[in-house]
């Protein structure tokens, strides 16, 4: 049986919160992940996306369903390790490796010292190597299980098909592709009334109102989330010959692509 596990150790993850947008700007700039949101980041992701932490804890139990011996994981778009951490705290499969990438060279030098503080205090984890890199560009090893956790988003639309054909080709046969987005609506009203619910859910999670302006305009530009049905096509088009919603809060949802 696996040892037991904390989801986060507290020895490792920053707790600075997330004041970026608290001061009135003249122009936000377009977001970027650099260090000033890497100290931030875990506040960040915790109070402004539903379900956040079940996601990320259950990605790691569904991995272990579909991870294989002899293969890769791979955490593309891994930000700080999170979905790493999951993974190695619920695979057991022999001789895998987790491949944890980024672009962002401030998120990268943070994830290798989080998951060198979670070899300290815990034994028998699968070996993991945090790579910065672009996504686009990766050369992919056979894999069982592949993680893209609110990671396509960032990524130019009319790049999305050739990455997920990439990772369908990589797939060995039973692995998995889970991918997790914010999500836009076809409905009108069903878009307005989750927008307004996830303005309420960063309201409760002690956002202003002008940090949730500023950061909107700040995101906009470069985050583009896709509907549900427009995932599943892309998807269906890639290789992939299911497409299963495992969760789902407000207008951020996660799937499971199967080859």
């Amino acid at each position: 049986m696996p040892p037991s596990f904390r989801a986060t150790p507290d020895t490792t993850v920053s707790h600075e919160s997330d004041r970026l947008f608290a001061k009135p700007l003249a122009q936000p700039q377009d977001f970027v992940f650099n260090e000033d949101v890497v100290r931030v980041f875990p506040d960040m992701i915790k109070r402004s996306v539903p379900g956040y932490p079940t996601i990320v804890e259950n990605i790691g139990v569904l991995a272990a369903q579909f991870a294989q011996p002899n293969t890769h994981l791979y955490d593309l778009g891994c930000s700080l390790g999170a979905v790493t951490q999951a993974l190695r705290r619920h695979v057991r499969a022999d001789n895998c490796q987790v491949i944890a990438v980024d672009n962002s060279a401030a998120m990268v030098e943070r994830c290798r010292e989080y998951l060198h503080g979670q070899d300290s205090m815990f034994q028998e984890l699968l070996p993991v190597e945090v790579v910065e890199a672009d996504i686009l560009k990766l050369q992919f090893q056979p894999t069982s299980l592949v993680a893209l956790n609110f990671t396509l988003q960032f990524i130019p639309r009319e790049q999305r098909p050739a990455l997920l054909a990439n990772i369908r080709q990589a797939l060995v046969p039973g692995g998995a592709l889970i991918l997790s987005e914010k999500l836009r609506f076809e409905d009108e009203q069903e878009q307005d009334l989750l927008t307004d619910l996830h303005i309420a859910f960063k309201r409760a999670n002690g956002y202003s109102e002008l940090e949730i302006a500023q950061k909107r305009s700040a995101i906009e530009n470069v985050m583009k989330p896709d509907s549900l049905e427009t995932h599943r096509q892309r998807l269906l088009d890639a290789g992939f010959t299911k497409v299963l919603p495992w969760f789902q809060c407000l207008n951020f949802a996660s799937l499971i692509a199967l080859p």
